[in-house]
């Protein structure tokens, strides 16, 4: 296969037309359908979890790590906004761990602020020994030392654990050396932070990134001087060598890097906030072909864990399919071979020739002050590019089957009063997001496009 294959290339190999291509290249699946694409029949194997050794602490972790960004909720009885559904959290972690999941990664902002403490009493539940569990310093907003340490103690009580194992310095960056400066290190917090390793409340410190590649060289240069255990890193097969600036500089530069410098490597963001899970049919017939018995997901979850020197890759898993399908991967990992990561770098380059929006669905940007629900509107949006629903041409005769698909679909899945409409451009959320999306901007360009197609006729 030839590394250096053009869109149109691939487009003829895979026998699509380049008029065709726009509209089925990516696809968007139900709800259930989005349990991607998952062999629910293959036995969930125990006691076969693949795990990798903390180099410092020879931690044995396990390969899959379950991020806590994502549990389930409900609605709030008092009618504002969700909560975690704690019992199903409960069961999810209750699952993982008895299939040899051992790494639990959260943070004071996940959840709308729920995920520290639902974690905490998922986890009580079981002996101490039993997992490692990792939270950050997201002091986004507030960078004082006196703010900074709260949040800190905070962690302590809302996870109703003595240690912490694995401790973040949360989104680096974003702002070269700058950010780094002003949060941790002119306040006093890093130092404060290294005396708290020292003390053992803290096992292993390190960071994660999102950011710019000078961000990320500032913050990897403090290894001399802390000698960082650990850093996050957004790794799948898209953003190994096409990352999108400035929201990310190539993960194989990032890799390369921490393994240069023997820091482990953990892995965020597998599947592209679950876009390499929600592929065209052509490309899940595709994968399906090359790995009849392995799932759409697993292709991303074994790029990622195939490198040697990432310790573990985390997933947001909201359902217990997800989970189950990953365990699957994990329950020995199979490690991609070079062909099979030929084959994944041709099949990124098709993916990103089409202009989705950067949004993870990490909900960092809520909640909005004026009540949208900024990730449902992006999703929505990429929902629609995936399948070709974005077309503003009356002229094609596609036009009123995607204007129809496009402002229906809008109304089921946001209610009015949380669309992009609402947005007034306050900013609030610009800060907050760490793919870098100037979100009212979207917000505006896209309530243009829903106002144009409601003054079309149908």
């Amino acid at each position: 296969m030839s590394k250096n294959i053009t869109r149109r290339d691939f487009l003829k190999i895979a026998g699509i037309t380049t008029a065709t291509a726009t509209a089925g290249i990516y696809g968007c699946t139900s709800k259930a359908e989005k349990a991607l694409e998952l062999n629910a029949s293959t036995p969930v194997p125990k006691g076969k979890m693949t795990y990798r050794t903390q180099p410092k602490s020879k931690d044995k972790v396990s390969l899959l790590g379950y991020g806590c960004m994502r549990f389930p909720t409900v609605p709030n009885p008092d009618g504002e906004g969700e909560l975690v559904d704690q019992d199903v959290v409960n069961e999810l972690v209750d699952y993982a761990i008895e299939h040899g999941v051992n790494f639990f990664d959260t943070a004071p902002v996940y959840v709308q602020g729920f995920s520290e403490t639902a974690t905490g009493i998922a986890l009580k539940r079981h002996p101490r020994e039993k997992f490692f569990v990792s939270t950050k310093m997201s002091n986004f907003r507030d960078f004082s030392y006196e703010s900074s340490v709260k949040m800190y103690k905070q962690s302590f009580k809302s996870l109703q654990v003595d240690y912490i194992d694995y401790y973040f310095l949360h989104s680096l960056g974003k702002t070269g050396d700058t950010e780094f400066r002003e949060r941790f290190i002119d306040n006093g917090v890093l130092d404060f932070l290294l005396k708290e390793r020292e003390a053992g409340r803290i096992r292993h410190l390190g960071f994660s990134f999102h950011g710019t590649q000078e961000g990320f060289d500032f913050a990897v240069a403090q290894h001399e001087k802390v000698h960082w255990d650990f850093a996050m890193i957004q790794l799948n097969y898209v953003d190994w060598k096409h990352a999108t600036a400035p929201r990310n500089v190539n993960a194989d530069y990032l890799y390369a890097e921490l393994e240069k410098r023997q820091i482990p490597t953990i892995v965020m963001e597998p599947l592209l906030g679950g876009r390499l899970s929600n592929l065209s049919n052509y490309v899940v017939s595709r994968l399906k072909q090359r790995n009849p018995e392995g799932s759409v997901a697993s292709w991303a979850f074994r790029f990622a864990g195939s490198p040697a020197n990432v310790l573990t890759v985390l997933s947001g898993m909201t359902y217990m399919e997800h989970l189950q399908d990953n365990i699957r991967t994990y329950s020995p990992l199979v490690p991609l071979s070079d062909d099979d990561k030929e084959f994944l770098e041709e099949t990124a380059k098709v993916i990103i020739s089409y202009p989705t929006i950067d949004c993870t669905d990490c909900k960092y940007c809520m909640p909005c002050p004026y009540g949208i629900d900024i990730p449902a509107v992006l999703l929505h949006y990429n929902k629609c590019v995936n399948e070709g629903h974005i077309i503003d041409n009356p002229a094609n005769e596609e036009y009123k089957k995607s204007r129809r698909a496009f402002l229906v679909g809008y109304d089921r899945s946001v209610p009015k009063l949380r669309q992009a409409k609402m947005c007034i451009g306050c900013d609030i959320c610009v800060p907050t997001c760490p793919q870098s999306i100037d979100i009212p901007k979207e917000l505006f360009r896209i309530d243009r496009f829903v106002e144009h197609l409601k003054q079309e006729k149908s």
